[in-house]
């Protein structure tokens, strides 16, 4: 058996699918929490759920960021039951935009060569955005997620961004990603969502549990 059939093994397409609808409506309640806050409304594509290599994260993540010479990211860990690490992208000059839509003046960014106020931008921005995401994928699911404080690095590579832990070698990740477009304002980027393999059997259970509620 190879390591994609393995890997696959694991989760099943009807489990994938069950996956998708939750991340529906997880992704949902994010562009609801964002646009109210932020007074605007936020496009979400159909999330896609991918079973791949731990290993294969790297050129997975790079090859959805092609377009991108550079990105700044907002990355935070999140444990519990349903635990792993949520990137939130943005293409390079996102975040004077973003800042534009929350109110903030281009001056305050010629004041500011340590790109501290476009880290709070994405600060505000990935609180909400994954936040909301991954609170309703646990509630759904009967858990509790915790979180790490967000990392943010702007105006960066694509490349080695991804945590070393999630990439290990015999690992396997399940991905949640979205493409998001804060609508008539010319901005968009990528929520990836991947977790651990040592959630698999629980996620399986309380997927399982998720659909009997309804059955």
């Amino acid at each position: 058996m190879s390591k994609n059939d393995s890997a696959n093994a694991m989760i099943t397409s009807d489990e994938t699918d069950l996956m998708q609808e939750i991340m529906n409506i997880a992704f949902g309640r994010a562009a609801a929490d964002l646009a109210e806050f932020i007074d605007i409304f936020v496009l979400l594509s159909p999330p896609d759920v991918i079973l791949l290599q731990a290993s294969e994260l790297p050129a997975y993540i790079n090859s959805e960021l092609k377009d991108c010479d550079k990105v700044s990211v907002v990355e935070q860990s999140f444990w519990g039951k349903f635990k792993g690490n949520a990137y939130l992208f943005f293409p390079s000059g996102s975040g004077k935009r973003i800042s534009s839509i929350l109110g903030n003046g281009d001056e305050l960014f010629l004041s500011d060569p340590a790109n501290e106020m476009e880290k709070e931008t994405f600060l505000e921005i990935g609180n909400i955005l994954i936040g909301a995401c991954i609170g309703k994928i646990s509630e759904l699911l009967g858990d509790f997620s915790t979180y790490s404080p967000p990392r943010v690095v702007v105006e960066k590579s694509s490349r080695d961004i991804v945590s070393a832990s999630l990439t290990a070698p015999g690992n396997v990740a399940i991905v949640l990603r979205t493409v998001f477009e804060f609508n008539e304002k010319n901005i968009s980027g990528y929520l990836f969502v991947v977790t651990k393999q040592e959630s698999f059997a629980w996620l399986k259970t309380a997927l399982h549990k998720f659909l009997d509620q309804y059955q």
